[in-house]
């Protein structure tokens, strides 16, 4: 005779008989004081009109007594039953109206009530009960969400206040544990030599055991749980080793034993709010203050007891249907018999099968959809997903870190970013609440007080309807985003971003097959046969080809069941060749709302083309909630990225990088700190500083974990340069930049140097766009200067250079817009350097040429060396610029350059910087009577540059020019160019204005960095 064991609870009028009798529907017997009780392993048959048997697989209670007890006669089995005997009145089956109101649509969240209460359904995955700090966490959680369901209930019609709010709280097993037990099962299939299955059942053990100790105070708390596992312990050795010896695991087997780490953290929290409760209430004396969530019993539910699921033919083993007017008729019956719980704790991932009667599981992951089953089952006014993350982002933000949580989305668009990769939720778990409409919120359960995400009914259907939906969804900066995308017309309905890692493609080609009908459905029946699963379809009209994607690791198989399939074909070159292309990822755009806005489409592919992402192959529905296009693996994050600045769903992010944080880059930097705000607010352009460097050392910006934000530089950023630099590395600090943390990257080259000029074309292609005030590259060969714009078409980058001439003045883009509008330039003259324009301002030949130079050395308007700026080299090279610009093949070695340096005083001739100062009055003589002979025609001396395009000739020199006329008036540092055109001929076109200084030519930058953001898809305006 096997042992039965037996508590008693007596405030419940509850007895409890746990016998070896398993789950194969065995007859079991048993006596107990003379009461004779007899039925199935599985199920409930009647003692009498007042007596029910109901198997559980578990044991809960606080036991007045507990001991072992013969019983009459026992069939012999290894898995235990726990048999519960409780005298109750008979249930009644529900009409089919009661169960249509579970399931009928509710008007309002008021009218969505179960039995006269609100039971609003909380669902806590592994990651929200990892330790014992995560169950007292999920605790405080439901204490302050109690308040919140409260509230948001408002009396139901013709009532004088609103029904009371209860909690059913759906828990996942502890992270890690369900891993840990199929691990377990297979060590014991595979008789694995490294790791034993009993070693991986033992930490299990004290995993729980420590959880149990940690978690619950009292021994009275504790022992039951600790019994509980103890017991199951041993069913799992009995189960794995029958696995071990018989080296496999029915499907029966394994959802059995995966099972375990729903019940055991079930019971866990359900003991941890019992011992608080009963604390409180203890305290409170009856607990008159208690919400009315937290106030009644809390009650233990094994899923297994209420939820039948089936399996559903042609889909694989794990994805399971729904029985609902059997679960719906089994849940009624058990809250029949607890209808005074406030708050049910119930095991998530497991069910009962439909046929066989055996514990079954709703697939990995499969707690959020027990959780929306018994949302369904009690008409819940919310369903909340309680999670690690804050709710569905608008892209993955591990790969897009400006992602944004998204507050509303509607059932479809959640159902294709769930497809679609998108881990937040389970594909299958919105199925049982969309007919009836119940909201369901994905909340972090360590951030409680951030709303989350609302999963709900779809928006209107029109387009005015789906931009103020857009529009009312405000997503990020305070609702600014909203407003500037509704302010902008664009990007109304689209939600988010997601992709599919591990593609392969497969394409079928051949002229032979235009007009052949079946050539598709045996592609298709091939790969049925095969058993791959296609993930994407594309076909052109032409029926010249037919695309197909695949998961990654089915690549080859179906390769050669397609070629098997069409060896025929093949053979007679009706179908020219079955091409497999590896490593391809899928990015989806999603939206439900996009099919009422023109322009959806070419933006995204615009947004892709401009980030250097070719396209292998799109895939795009009527309902148009979907559009998908198929890229190269490592183009994936790039692709992403890209797609998602140009809609706005997060800022249209550059990655910047400074070379040369002194006057003009220093200045730069704290321009762009200053207007960063703004224009990331009004325009969307968010310019993230996140390299500099000088000659010696770099700054490498990494975000949060250097306690710096990409961008976030303050005023004292040249300390924190001092404090924190790092030897330069030149191409670590470009492949910082250009890293794909941003969709976009550019260079701001600030210094003077030849060396990085002539890195220009390798940063091109690489895809770093750059802007810069340096003119080393521009004035290299004519072969280096060719290959740079070579590498622009390339890889589609900019390269912007308004401040190689003139600074801040628009030189440079009038040049372009005069020749993009069909005019000819016939001369070019200029004032190109503020030094030599100061100088030659002030020099008349009434004061000495060298007193005029120490004057402007003083006031620092010359090089510190001024034979830089005498020499006429720096005006010569923006001669070479400009002449270039307009089509002339010049070299820097063809200028006439008139230089003011004497041929004695010059750097080649050795002479140091204060001997050159020391002996410069020696020279006065020479431009004193040229300066008087000027002034005696009424004409003063001017240091210009000219591009003479017809005579094909460029020059730097001194020239006289006429008081009166537009370079004779000029003063200070001014610089001025003169265009004179086909169409400015009689009256040329002049721009003038400040020409040198550190602020105007850090902002000829700045205005050179949104120019790159307008060409890379920022709005212009």
């Amino acid at each position: 005779m096997l042992p039965t064991r037996v508590s008693y609870s007596d405030s419940a009028g509850v007895a409890w008989i746990q016998t070896p009798v398993g789950v194969g529907g065995r007859p079991v017997t048993g006596r107990r004081g003379g009461l004779v009780l007899q039925g199935r392993g599985r199920g409930r048959t009647a003692l009498s009109s007042r007596l029910h048997l109901r198997q559980s697989a578990g044991f809960w209670g606080t036991p007045c007594f507990s001991g072992t007890q013969p019983a009459a006669a026992v069939s012999p089995s290894h898995t235990p039953s726990l048999w519960k005997l409780q005298a109750s009145a008979a249930p009644t089956v529900p009409s089919d109206a009661a169960m249509r109101q579970g399931r009928d649509r509710a008007s309002s969240v008021a009218e969505r009530s179960y039995r006269g209460a609100h039971y609003f359904v909380h669902k806590f995955g592994g990651s929200s009960l990892a330790d014992a700090s995560c169950f007292h966490q999920v605790t405080r959680v439901l204490e302050s969400v109690a308040v919140a369901d409260q509230a948001e209930v408002q009396p139901a019609a013709g009532s004088s206040r609103p029904l009371p709010c209860r909690a059913i709280v759906v828990v996942s097993a502890v992270a890690g544990v369900t891993n840990a037990l199929e691990e377990a099962l297979q060590c014991a299939v595979s008789r694995d030599r490294d790791a034993h299955y009993l070693e991986k059942l033992e930490q299990l053990r004290e995993q729980h055991e420590s959880l149990a100790r940690t978690l619950l105070s009292s021994a009275e708390a504790r022992q039951p749980f600790l019994a509980t596992l103890s017991s199951a312990m041993t069913d799992l050795q009995d189960l794995l080793r029958a696995a071990y010896i018989s080296r496999s695991a029915s499907d029966a087997v394994k959802d059995l034993v995966l099972g375990y780490g729903e019940l055991w953290s079930a019971q866990l929290l359900w003991a941890l709010l019992r011992e608080q409760r009963s604390g409180r209430e203890s305290q409170d004396g009856s607990g008159g203050n208690a919400s009315a969530a937290t106030t009644g019993s809390v009650a233990w539910l094994d899923a297994r007891n209420v939820i039948v699921a089936h399996r559903i033919p042609n889909l694989p083993p794990e994805r399971k249907g729904i029985d609902w007017p059997a679960s719906q008729r089994l849940f009624d019956e058990w809250m029949g018999q607890h209808a005074s719980a406030g708050t049910i704790v119930v095991t998530g991932f497991i069910a009962s099968d439909s046929e066989q009667h055996m514990p079954t599981t709703l697939g990995r992951n499969g707690s959020d959809l027990s959780a929306s089953i018994f949302a369904r089952l009690v008409h819940s006014p919310a369903c909340t997903i309680w999670t690690d993350v804050d709710g569905v982002y608008s892209a993955d933000p591990r790969a897009v870190p400006d992602a944004v949580v998204i507050p509303r989305v509607s059932f479809k668009e959640a159902a294709e970013l769930a497809y679609f990769g998108a881990k937040v939720l389970h594909p299958d778990t919105l199925a049982p609440v969309l007919q009836t409409g119940i909201p369901v919120r994905i909340r972090n359960t360590f951030r409680p007080e951030r709303s989350g995400t609302e999963i709900g009914p779809s928006p209107p259907k029109n387009a005015d309807a789906a931009a103020a939906t857009d529009a009312a969804d405000g997503n990020s900066h305070d609702g600014k985003l909203a407003a500037r995308k509704a302010a902008l017309g664009i990007t109304a309905g689209v939600k988010g971003f997601t992709s599919v890692r591990d593609i392969s493609v497969l394409n079928v080609e051949g002229a032979g097959m235009i007009g052949v009908p079946g050539i598709a459905g045996r592609a298709f029946s091939a790969l049925y046969e095969a058993d791959v699963s296609v993930v994407l379809i594309a076909q052109a009209s032409s029926e010249f080809s037919i695309c197909l994607a695949v998961p990654g690791r089915d690549g080859d198989r179906a390769a050669e069941a397609l070629r098997r399939a069409f060896r025929f074909e093949l053979a007679d070159g009706i179908i020219n060749s079955i091409e497999l292309i590896p490593q391809c990822s899928i990015v989806a755009m999603v939206g439900e709302n996009m099919q009422f806005q023109p322009g959806v489409s070419s933006r995204l592919f615009a947004s892709l083309a401009k980030a250097g992402v070719n396209i292998r192959a799109i895939a795009q529905g009527s309902s148009e909630h979907n559009i998908s296009v198929v890229v190269f693996a490592s183009d994936e994050r790039q692709a992403l990225r890209a797609a998602h600045a140009a809609f706005y769903l997060g800022d249209h992010a550059i990655s910047v990088g400074i070379l040369g944080p002194g006057l003009v880059g220093g200045t730069l930097v704290d321009q762009i700190r200053e207007q960063r705000a703004k224009l990331r607010d009004e325009s969307g352009v968010d310019f993230r500083i996140r390299a500099v460097a000088n000659r010696t050392h770099m700054l490498l910006l990494r975000g949060a974990e250097d306690g710096v934000s990409d961008g976030d530089l303050d005023a004292q950023w040249r300390e924190l340069f001092q404090a924190r630099g790092e030897p330069l590395q030149m191409d670590r600090f470009v492949a910082h930049v250009n890293d794909g943390t941003l969709p976009h990257a550019v260079v701001a080259d600030c210094t003077a140097s030849e060396e990085i000029g002539a890195r220009y074309v390798e940063w091109l292609r690489a895809g770093v766009n750059i802007v810069t005030p340096n003119k080393r590259a521009n004035t290299a060969s004519m072969e280096y200067y060719h290959a740079l714009r070579e590498a622009q078409r390339a890889r589609n980058t900019h390269f912007f250079y308004e401040a190689n001439v003139g600074a801040g003045l628009p030189i440079i883009t009038s040049v372009r817009d005069l020749l993009r509008t069909g005019d000819a330039f016939l001369t070019i003259e200029g004032i190109f350097s503020g030094t030599l324009s100061y100088i030659f301002n002030e020099f008349d030949g009434s004061r000495p040429f060298s007193e005029i130079v120490q004057r402007a050395k003083e006031l620092g308007y010359t090089e510190p060396d001024p034979r830089e700026d005498l020499a006429g080299m720096d005006v010569a090279r923006k001669v070479v610029i400009l002449g270039r610009e307009v089509g002339l093949r010049v070299e820097l070695s063809d200028i006439a350059v008139q230089s003011l340096v004497p041929e004695s005083l010059s750097q080649e001739s050795g002479v140091s910087i204060e001997e050159f100062m020391r002996r410069l009055p020696e020279h006065d003589e020479q431009l004193g009577q040229l300066a008087s002979e000027a002034r005696q025609e009424g004409k003063v001396l001017r240091y210009v540059g000219v591009v003479d395009v017809q005579a094909g000739r460029c020059a730097v020199e001194l020239r006289r020019y006429p008081a009166t006329h537009p370079f004779g008036s000029l003063q200070g540092s001014d610089n001025i160019v003169s265009f004179r055109t086909v169409r400015y001929d009689a009256q040329p076109l002049v721009v003038r204005g400040p020409g040198a200084g550190a602020a105007v030519t850090a902002a000829g930058v700045f205005a050179d960095l949104l120019r790159l953001a307008a060409h890379l898809g920022a709005p212009s305006g």
